[in-house]
């Protein structure tokens, strides 16, 4: 809020009011089934069913049909290069090619590695994931929303893979955006790891605004609060156990006020699902309720919306939470309990891979909302706010 009360800093002024609240066309959600038939691995976190299961959710609730669900394009490799070097994509072909690399490849591009192996569509399904996020540039040159939860690859550099991620999509997307001249960008990361990549990518450039909120000392141990970019760069490093209560305070006091000061053409959400409490590899403790709330806020702010996937490697928190997302961009009402088609989805994740101690909670095949997660306001968190800009704390 302002000094003196009244209407938030980061609300819409009167002057944006007729372009940001015109009539938007229906979201659009971009899917592919290549997610559904391709793993990194038995060993590899992203061995767990995810984009398939928020389609499948989605159908069974009837929240998605041929209006409204677009396949997602691949990528052209030339089309790649509006970031990653040729020589890089050149590799990453190969290697899929040949399923193999050689040791220099290995070194250069970081190919056929424990977090990047070598599997069968290792280019094909970045490349799709990529494919994407350029097309929902496209679809958003006018305006609207797109629901996009195959994407959120953050870590991936020009010309190496990096953290799971072979090709950084987000990154596409932004320069796809801009090169449609949308000017403003406002790319924000709850993923409970710092988007290193995209950062890379944009921390000198005034026009694209950088907010992340992530798990201090999670790999890859950047996103540093006094790394600022070129003013533009707003990094929240989070302590374990970040709860719903503390999520909030970031939301008002960072997050939409950095947004709306900004003035976006255009938001791109990574809304990784790895902040959930239940996230393997993670320590933080948020539910599903933080990340749409965080969405709620956004989508007044401006008049395109990309929402990206992410992080996240419980199957069954993924799953909720993107469908999740979906229903918020549309306005759908939840169910609860779940009806049994949707149920049915949920259940079947026993089966799968994802290594479960005990039986699931029954919320997780149930709902798709999870309980509050509230808790203290830690004075460490209030400190590192204070330290962004201490007007707003």
């Amino acid at each position: 809020m302002s000094r003196t009360g009244g209407t938030p800093e980061w609300a819409p002024d009167r002057g944006r009011t007729a372009a940001h609240e015109a009539p938007r066309p229906a979201p659009v959600f971009l899917g592919s089934e290549i997610y559904r038939g391709s793993s990194y691995g038995v060993d590899h976190p992203l061995r767990v069913p995810r984009v398939s299961t928020v389609m499948d959710l989605g159908r069974a609730l009837g929240w998605l049909h041929a209006g409204n669900f677009r396949t997602s394009p691949r990528a052209k490799p030339g089309a790649l290069t509006l970031w990653h070097t040729p020589e890089y994509v050149a590799a990453l072909q190969a290697a899929e090619r040949t399923q193999s690399v050689s040791d220099a490849v290995r070194a250069r591009h970081h190919l056929g590695t424990s977090s990047n192996p070598i599997y069968p569509e290792m280019f094909r399904r970045p490349a799709t994931a990529a494919g994407a996020s350029m097309l929902a540039a496209n679809l958003l040159a006018q305006g609207g929303i797109v629901h996009h939860p195959g994407g959120g690859t953050h870590h991936g550099m020009p010309d190496r893979a990096n953290g799971f991620c072979f090709l950084n999509d987000p990154v596409l997307s932004i320069l796809s955006l801009r090169r449609l001249g949308v000017r403003r960008v406002a790319y924000v990361d709850l993923d409970a790891h710092h988007p290193d990549g995209v950062e890379h990518a944009f921390h000198d450039d005034p026009d694209v605004l950088l907010v992340s909120v992530h798990e201090e000392n999670r790999w890859p141990r950047t996103g540093r609060l006094s790394d600022r970019g070129a003013g533009n760069v707003f990094n929240l490093p989070v302590p374990r156990g970040f709860n719903d209560s503390e999520m909030a305070l970031v939301r008002d006091r960072l997050i939409l006020p950095r947004v709306g000061a900004h003035r976006p053409d255009a938001i791109v959400l990574q809304c990784g699902a790895d902040a959930v409490t239940e996230d393997p590899l993670s320590q933080l403790a948020l539910s599903n309720n933080a990340h749409i709330a965080v969405l709620a806020g956004l989508r007044p702010l401006a008049p395109r919306l990309l929402v990206l996937g992410g992080g996240g490697y419980n199957p069954w928190s993924v799953g909720r939470l993107w469908t999740r997302v979906w229903a918020e961009l549309n306005g759908f009402e939840l169910p609860d309990p779940l009806p049994a088609a949707a149920e049915a989805v949920l259940r079947g994740l026993d089966g799968q891979t994802f290594r479960q101690r005990g039986a699931p909670p029954l919320d997780w095949y149930r709902t798709l909302v999870d309980p509050p997660r509230d808790g203290p306001v830690r004075a460490e968190l209030r400190t590192r706010l204070a330290a962004l800009d201490g007007v707003m704390v």
